[in-house]
């Protein structure tokens, strides 16, 4: 994974803060972070639900089931 793609995905882990108008609360980090590596799994032809972290390695190696027909990255 490139340095930008990593830290989108931590940028999508981080808290915001916001205001519940009108009774709707916006996304949680957990959302945010799971769309974040949905959009990286269809731009890399992988599954997003299937990412494991690498053992020993940073935070920007992991494995995941690739997709079909998506190009391998």
């Amino acid at each position: 994974m490139t340095k930008e793609r990593h830290t989108e995905l931590l940028e999508a882990c981080k808290p915001v803060p916001y205001m519940v108008i009108g009774g709707i609360e916006p996304r949680s980090q957990q959302e945010n972070a799971n769309a974040a590596w949905q959009r990286l799994g269809i731009e890399l032809g992988f599954d997003s639900s299937s990412v494991l972290p690498v053992q020993g390695k940073s935070s920007r190696y992991f494995t995941a089931i690739k997709t079909k027909g998506k190009p391998n990255v």
